[in-house]
């Protein structure tokens, strides 16, 4: 498996709870945040579940 980066590039304001922990989940707390995960088909899947709100970067 690879790493990917992934950066929050819009607000977690006025979003459902779900979208909210997995934002959480990912570790991306605030505003251009970024965090370089492993890309293992759990991450891809919340990576998914907000992909309007990321940006993704394979590294």
């Amino acid at each position: 498996m690879g790493k990917i980066k992934i950066t929050q590039k819009r607000s977690v304001i006025n979003r459902p709870a779900r979208q909210k922990a997995t934002m959480d989940a990912l570790g991306l707390r605030k505003m251009n945040a970024s965090v370089e995960v492993e890309a293992t088909p759990q991450v891809l899947g919340m990576v998914r579940k907000v992909s309007h709100l990321v940006e993704v970067v394979e590294l």
